[in-house]
């Protein structure tokens, strides 16, 4: 009775602001007092004091079992070796990710059962079994104490076990702990929300969340439960940040585009994969912060896929993308070159439909035969200004393009109604890829109206490559960091996929032949004919000479005896790689030209 009103007094000290001093009843509550601190002080540092809570427990066991059940050391060595078995082999399916961890926790099972398994035989007083648990228990102790995952686990535990006060500190009072994950990089737990609580107020503590917890800037990310539950949020703190130093790209992870293409890890190092088949994609980012990079990735996946015809425009004289010309069936890189190809794009998109008509069909499916037709434009803004009768092309792509696989990928730096040309393009973008912006309203700009609010914060992304991607699979605002290529690694990824690229289909290119004819009937004059000129092949030998064949016998006939490469033969030509490598092979067929070395041709005389 004494105690409880005792108890009550104190309560009534604390509501009111003063601390209750503390009397000790010399009767009894001194034993009860130290057995709280006790049991209390165990549970807190119960991690520390694992490995001797084990060897007694072992001591007792053994003392049991030899007592009652002597012979089933036999049953207790094979559970130990089971065991240990089992942990060495798979126990990264149990959180031992390293194989450090998975050959430590193996060799302590099967110590343990194996000194159980002898005292359960001999007894525990045999000797030397009370010498080996006393020189082994610390001995297999210490990577226990010093490992780095143990330690947090324990200081995880210890910040969450103070959650109410922190949570009453932030704003997020009456939010509860669920669950907690400790991993590569950090950590990572769910919370239950008050009533009348949502993630959006997570997710405006964030900065309160950081200082409360102790970390540094931009280490708190808030995400939704798989669930998707209103009243719930997963809180993921990283001790280290994954992506502070450039990844090394570890090369193509598909070969069609029919797979999601690895774009680079996230946080937590899961992949960032993008389905790109039949959707447009929309880099956007400011000067440095990446896009380029971005590309490159998306390059090196794009070339290892034999079902896609590559084209691109860069309008800074290819200085972006010349590296992987080899790999591009047609680069355009003056205005009238880009309006010449979207034009054709069109062409190819409007056959394509026909075609897919005619045969009662709905999507066009890339095959090598009948490849999809991927456009890369790097500084969209640029075409809009300099070719700007061009974007109506783009626009009509961006609308119709998706069902016959003719697909754009835009890069630009602020991705404005003006710099989008004034149409339908920047809505049609099923992909975005945030990279670091200088303002906050250019989130909504390139990842869509009201990211910002929901916590797509690309102006806090603070090195080269890191990005935020919003498609169908990822609505979520998690980071990733793009993968690196270097030059050399550009140059031997173009040269490797050079040879296997695949030419446009036959539909698509017969489509741009007739289109061409109907739009320039006269052919260019051809040179005149005499002493040491070559005569110009004809595709039949009534058909009227077309201008670039003229230029490409010409540039065949003076070609070094190692050959001209087909980039040079595209780029004097006009022409995309599909139309000089159909010239080229009827040409070798009539014996008229060689290939000298891969890549490269000449005239036989």
């Amino acid at each position: 009775m004494k105690n409880q009103q005792m108890k009550r007094h104190a309560r009534r000290m604390r509501r009111n602001g003063l601390q209750p001093m503390v009397v000790i009843d010399s009767n009894g509550p001194v034993p009860d007092l130290a057995a709280v601190i006790i049991a209390r002080g165990l549970w807190r540092y119960r991690s520390e004091i694992g490995p001797i809570a084990l060897a007694l427990v072992l001591v007792a066991a053994s003392l049991t079992l030899h007592l009652s059940h002597p012979g089933w050391w036999i049953g207790i060595l094979g559970t130990a070796i089971v065991s240990a078995s089992a942990l060495g082999l798979v126990g990264d399916r149990i959180g031992l990710s390293l194989r450090i961890e998975r050959l430590y926790a193996a060799t302590v099972a099967l110590s343990a059962g194996g000194w159980l398994a002898a005292a359960t035989a001999l007894g525990v007083a045999y000797r030397p079994l009370p010498q080996i648990i006393l020189v082994g228990t610390p001995i297999l102790s210490v990577p226990w104490w010093v490992h780095r995952r143990r330690r947090a686990r324990v200081r995880v535990e210890r910040t969450l076990a103070a959650w109410p006060e922190i949570s009453q500190s932030v704003g997020l009072a009456g939010s509860r702990v669920m669950s907690a994950v400790v991993d590569v990089w950090g950590w990572r737990a769910r919370f239950g929300l008050a009533r009348g609580q949502t993630i959006q107020d997570a997710i405006g503590k964030i900065p309160a969340l950081e200082s409360a917890l102790g970390t540094f800037r931009g280490a708190v990310r808030v995400y939704p439960t798989r669930d998707d539950r209103a009243n719930r949020f997963e809180l993921r703190v990283l001790n280290i940040d994954p992506h502070a130093n450039a990844i090394a790209w570890p090369g193509p992870s598909v070969t069609t585009i029919t797979e999601p293409i690895d774009l680079g890890p996230f946080e937590d190092a899961a992949p960032a994969r993008v389905l790109l088949l039949r959707r447009h994609a929309l880099i956007g980012g400011i000067a440095g912060s990446g896009k380029s990079g971005g590309i490159n990735v998306l390059m090196g996946n794009l070339s290892a896929c034999g079902d896609v015809v590559i084209w691109a425009i860069d309008l800074k004289r290819g200085m972006e993308l010349q590296p992987w010309a080899e790999c591009i069936d047609r680069l355009a890189t003056t205005p009238e070159e880009a309006r010449r190809l979207l034009r054709d794009a069109v062409v190819v998109l409007e056959a394509r439909a026909a075609t897919l008509a005619e045969t009662g069909k709905r999507v066009w499916e890339p095959t090598r035969d009948n490849p999809a037709l991927v456009i890369i434009i790097d500084e969209y803004a640029e075409l809009a200004e300099e070719a700007a009768d061009a974007t109506s092309y783009s626009d009509s792509i961006a609308r119709r393009g998706r069902a016959v696989a003719v697909q754009l990928i835009a890069a630009t730096q602020r991705p404005t109604q003006k710099a989008m040309g004034k149409g339908a393009v920047r809505s049609q973008m099923d992909v975005r890829l945030g990279f670091r912006v200088r303002e906050r309203k250019d989130v909504d700009l390139i990842l869509g109206q009201g990211m910002l609010n929901a916590g797509w914060h690309a102006q806090t992304l603070n090195a080269p490559g890191k990005f935020l991607v919003s498609a169908p699979e990822h609505d979520t605002p998690r980071r990733a960091r793009a993968y690196l290529l270097t030059d050399e690694t550009v140059r031997a990824t173009a040269e490797k996929h050079t040879g296997s690229r695949p030419p446009l289909d036959e539909v698509s290119r017969r489509a741009i032949d007739e289109a061409t004819i109907l739009s320039d009937p006269e052919p260019r004059d051809a040179p005149p004919q005499g002493k040491g000129t070559a005569t110009t092949p004809r595709a039949d030998a009534t058909g009227p000479q077309d201008g670039p064949e003229v230029v490409l016998w010409q540039m065949l006939s003076q070609a070094p005896d190692e050959g001209t490469p087909i980039v040079h033969l595209m780029n004097g030509t006009g022409m995309g790689r599909s139309w000089i490598y159909y010239r080229l092979q009827d040409l070798s067929k009539t014996g008229r030209a060689t290939q000298t070395t891969r890549g490269r041709w000449r005239a036989t005389s």
